[in-house]
This record gives C-alpha cells, structure tokens and sequence, in this order.
C-alpha cells in the first residue's frame, strides 16, 4: 500500500509523503499502537510535535518497526515542531536533541516552528502571568530561524519549516533567511479553505501541510452544537456519489489540492479508512463545491496568545 501514497517535493528537493498519520492528542497508551499499525499498513510520515508531549511513546513505536524489519529508517519521514517557550535561538538545538532522543532517531525529516510567537522561557509549556494570563517573550521569529536553519546545517533534521505563519510573516522571513522555509503548516479544511494562503505559498514554492484536515471533531474545546464537518449533507452527498466517507472525501480533497494531509487517529477502523483515499478521484466540479464551503471557520485559534504581536491571525492578514 505506501506505494500508492504520491511525493510532493520541497523547495530544496527533498521528496515527501502525501499523507500522514498526525498524533495531536494521541494519548499515552494509545499512540504507540496507532503508529505501529499506521505504519504496517503503508503511512510512511508521522508527524510529531514536542508539545503533544507523547513523543517518548512514538520513539518506542518507531525503535519497535526498525526492530522489526517492517521499516528501515529511510524508508520513514518524521516531522517534529519546535515549541513557543524555545524560540530563544540557545533553546532550538537543544529542543530538537530532546526531540531526537524522545523519538530515539538520529534525525528528524521535518522540524518546524510550531507557532511564530514566543511564550516565556524555562518554566511551564503553557506560562502564565500572576493574574492568570499567557506570558510572552519577545523573542523575534527571525532569530529563532537563524537557529532553525543551523540544526539543519548540522544534519539534526533535513529540512525546516514553519506551522501556522500567515502571508505577512513569510513575506518577512523570506527577505532575511538564506533557506526558505519547505512548508507551512496550516489548518485547512472545507470550511477553512485558505485558497489566498496557499496561492501565496505555492508562489514561494512552500508545500502546504494540512492539519485538522476532518475538522477536528475531538478538539477539547469544541462546545454542543458546534458544526461537525463531517456532518455536513453536502460532504454525505458526496461520500454516497463515491461510495466512500465523509472522511475520505475531505482528505481526498486536500491531496488533490496538493496538500500533505495528516489526519489524526487512534482507531485502527479509522486509520485504514483514512488511507484508503487512493482509487477515486474528486471531479473538478465537486472540488469546487467543497471550496465553497468556506466561511473562515477556524477551529484552532489559540485564543490565549491573541494580543502577542506576533499573532498570526489577530490582525486582518491571511
């Protein structure tokens, strides 16, 4: 099955998977089953982050198929993302060795900046102020870069990126780096489109990753009667028309797009029903019908940091 999977290729050449399994909220117990049966059914890319905090129970998985013979290390592409309470530029390298030794890898494929603004340094990963509010650094995006593009020189992880950066943050990190960033992590779904957004990066060639591609119906905060993506009579229609899921159809929608696409799951059911994207295509009708659902229906807005000035959605920017 990983053949089926298509390449995208990044701005410096190297080739990446597709599509992903994404572990956001994968608990511990739990992710190390869903990785190690993700990866025997043909997912080639996982992708990680440090803030997910179950990164030693991935390492666990990944050393467990290595062992195993049912991968070699090449074979695999593992993202990982640098936390806002590390962009101070002495913080990065060691960030990302904590990272490598969790996930028990010499390299990672992918690391990227999981947010572009900085909270406070060396204490909690979510820091507060006295009166209960997010503490900030000012640490500026471009010096953490800096750092990001010197773990890549040392050949910690084969390509940077960044997650969750709008147009107006790129434009500026574009002008003063030496590497550009391979993508952009972003969530995008039917009801996020961000056409404006991935015009703009596909302009720069940074590849789209796409989270949250199903909407996100587990997010911790969603409140009752919140719409559900997958609900959608739309998106059922369509999944009747191709004999396949509402699932299938919005992941199928951003591959098409062009869009690395890491649905998260523990569920073995859901894990090979999201892969199984590979012998239908969408008509460019229904593509254009599904990007017409659009109503800036962010759903991960990180609320707690909007006033840092490095907010990438408090001001009126893409």
């Amino acid at each position: 099955m990983a053949s089926k999977v298509p390449f995208v290729t990044f701005n410096n050449g190297q080739k990446f998977p597709i599509f992903g399994l994404g572990t956001w909220k994968s608990k511990p117990g739990e992710v190390k089953e869903a990785v190690k049966y993700a990866i025997s059914i043909g997912y080639r890319h996982i992708d990680c982050a440090h803030i997910y905090e179950n990164e030693p129970e991935i390492g666990s998985a990944l050393s467990e198929v290595f062992k195993e013979g049912i991968v070699k290390r090449e074979e695999l592409y593992i993202t990982s993302k640098l936390w806002n309470t590390m962009h101070r530029p002495d913080l990065v390298e060691p960030a990302i060795k904590t990272t490598l030794k969790n996930l028990q890898l010499e390299y990672l494929d992918l690391y990227l900046i999981h947010w572009p603004f900085a909270l406070k340094e060396e204490g909690a990963l979510f820091p507060t102020n006295p009166d209960g509010t997010t503490a900030y650094s000012d640490v500026d995006y471009l010096d953490t870069w800096k750092a990001m593009e010197a773990v890549q020189k040392k050949g910690l992880t084969k390509s940077i990126g960044v997650s969750n950066f709008n147009k107006k943050q790129l434009e500026r990190l574009l002008q003063n780096s030496t590497i550009p960033p391979a993508t952009n992590q972003i969530e995008v779904h039917p009801y996020l489109n961000q056409k404006k957004l991935i015009d703009y990066c596909t302009s720069k060639k940074i590849v789209i990753t796409a989270y949250s591609p199903l909407g996100s119906p587990d997010r911790p905060w969603a409140k009752p009667g919140d719409p559900q993506l997958l609900d959608d009579p739309k998106i059922v229609a369509l999944g009747k028309k191709y004999k396949k899921t509402p699932a299938q159809v919005v992941l199928k929608y951003q591959v098409q797009r062009g869009n690395i696409t890491i649905p998260k799951s523990v569920t073995k059911s859901r894990i090979l029903q999201n892969f199984d994207i590979w012998d239908f295509n969408l008509t460019a009708e229904d593509i254009a019908l599904l990007d017409s659902f659009d109503c800036n229906g962010r759903i991960c807005p990180y609320d707690d940091a909007f006033s840092h000035k490095d907010h990438p959605f408090s001001r009126d920017e893409y």
